[in-house]
């Protein structure tokens, strides 16, 4: 599959993530706790990637489909619910990776520890008006180095 189209901002902090254990060095993200998540795009079946920021519940990571509150979800949740199958990247190591969209009452639940982790995203809803989706992604076996 082919990697994503290069985006210079993108590919900066994605360095930047490889070089400092997954968190921002500087910049509007810096110390941020971010994953770099790759899907199969629902329609074309390419590769796509998503910079994402995570909570945790247990071993799993918890991303939100927030949009920053745009009223749309983002493309990535159409591509996770027709390929749960993912990889991401933490800091510089990859994982095979089950993506789920969650649904009520966890989602709720979720919601609400996403928004305690991460409290920027609380009026997220009410300014997309829309329920957020929230995804479970649970890795798969050990780790790689990335490259």
């Amino acid at each position: 599959m082919a990697e994503p189209a290069a985006n210079p901002w993108e590919e900066s902090l994605i360095a930047d993530l490889r070089a400092n254990d997954g968190k921002p060095s500087r910049g509007p993200l810096e110390g941020q706790s971010l994953l770099v998540m790759y899907t199969t795009g629902a329609k074309s079946g390419q590769r796509r990637r998503q910079i994402l920021t995570y909570s945790r519940e247990g071993d799993a990571y918890i991303v939100a489909g927030s949009a920053s509150g745009a009223p749309s979800d983002p493309a990535w949740i159409a591509n996770v619910r027709a390929n749960p199958e993912v990889e991401i990247e933490l800091g510089n190591q990859t994982y095979e990776a089950t993506a789920e969209v969650v649904g009520e009452p966890d989602r709720e639940r979720l919601w609400n520890a996403h928004v305690a982790a991460l409290p920027w995203f609380a009026d997220y809803e009410a300014q997309a008006g829309r329920k957020i989706p929230i995804v479970r992604i649970t890795t798969k076996g050990s780790p790689r180095p990335v490259g």
